[in-house]
């Protein structure tokens, strides 16, 4: 009888459960999929003896992995180092969130055999999206000084903070209108906002809901609010810097939900030191966990430690479809969600 094949978990399956639950945890999916695979772990603790575990063979013999964004610590990058010494019985790699800058699709596409990567679209656009207008809705009403003024028992802050401005007949710009930017124009919509975005290509009208498409530089130009909602790539690392600042209003507020290297955070802090433009919502950061001074002691930029899809509801989600892409995939039915540069691969060979 031929052995199992293996499928490895780096990192962990939320167990978290919310009391009125009744569906399947994300974690008695993953148990299941015992019925095709043995389901296997690594000790490994860094990158080195990650490595170190491949080129001794302990891991041959898996075919498929899941992994977590905290487990960047264990493996580092998967990128043409990492590639090289996977065992080649390693075919699918199911990523547990949207963006996949932890892994360099080139990297797995050369290697012989191709490692297919999924990804986890449309799990995170519902909460991505409700972070993005708790921050453009705090930063538009300046909300940030006077909740620190309110924790130094100084009422709303002294001296009080300047007036916020309303969200209604504010133009909103959006770069990237993937499923997150989307989802984010249809709730900013009902606050009164207009929408306005960039794409490398324009989309027809039916996928774009009406938003006007404009240049790079007419988004900066125009935004009262401009949201970040690009993947991180060579293309994107720093897309935000000086030059675009000094093309933004100075009443203009940025917002980051997407990766914090799209922004270069040191001109950012420059920005709102000289009034280039008026506040910041960040949920992300340059280098997580550690955070520029500069915007931590300005309380025109609200703060949230990569919160974006920081729920019970949404985790599972995610979780879920990465284990469905895992099953398809052993299964001989090949990935759901490839990243977009395997699109045009056959996931199943």
């Amino acid at each position: 009888m031929a052995a199992k094949p293996k499928i490895l978990l780096l990192g962990e399956i939320d167990q978290s459960e919310l009391l009125y639950r009744t569906e399947s945890t994300a974690h008695e999916s993953w148990t299941k999929l015992s019925d095709i695979a043995d389901l296997v772990t690594s000790p490994a603790r860094n990158r080195a003896e990650f490595i170190q575990e491949c080129k001794d063979g302990k891991l041959d013999g898996v075919v498929a992995a899941y992994r977590t964004f905290q487990s960047i610590e264990q493996t580092g990058r998967f990128d043409q180092e990492l590639c090289e010494v996977l065992p080649k019985s390693w075919r699918w790699l199911g990523h547990n969130g949207a963006g996949y800058d932890q892994i360099d699709p080139s990297a797995c596409s050369a290697r012989e055999p191709p490692l297919f990567v999924a990804n986890c679209p449309g799990a995170t656009e519902d909460a991505t999206a409700d972070t993005a207008v708790f921050l453009i809705i705090g930063t538009l009403r300046n909300f940030n000084p006077s909740m620190a003024g309110l924790r130094r028992h100084q009422w709303k802050g002294i001296p009080a903070p300047n007036l916020g401005h309303d969200p209604q007949g504010k133009v909103l710009g959006i770069l990237g209108m993937g499923g997150i930017g989307k989802n984010l124009k249809k709730k900013m919509e009902a606050f009164g906002m207009t929408c306005i975005y960039h794409n490398r290509r324009e989309l027809s009208p039916e996928l774009s809901g009406g938003a006007n498409y404009v240049s790079f530089e007419e988004l900066l130009r125009q935004s009262d609010v401009l949201s970040l909602n690009v993947p991180l790539n060579p293309n994107t690392r720093h897309i935000i810097s000086t030059p675009q600042f000094k093309l933004m209003k100075p009443s203009s507020i940025i917002i980051n939900t997407a990766r914090g290297a799209v922004i270069d955070e040191a001109a950012l802090v420059s920005a709102l030191n000289d009034r280039l433009i008026s506040a910041a919502g960040l949920d992300v950061f340059e280098e997580e966990p550690k955070i520029h001074p500069g915007l931590v002691e300005n309380e025109r930029v609200l703060l949230l430690p990569h919160m974006g899809t920081w729920t019970s509801e949404t985790q599972t989600k995610m979780e879920e479809l990465v284990i469905r892409n895992i099953r398809n995939a052993v299964e001989g039915k090949g990935l759901l969600n490839p990243v977009p540069e395997q699109q045009d691969l056959d996931s199943k060979s």
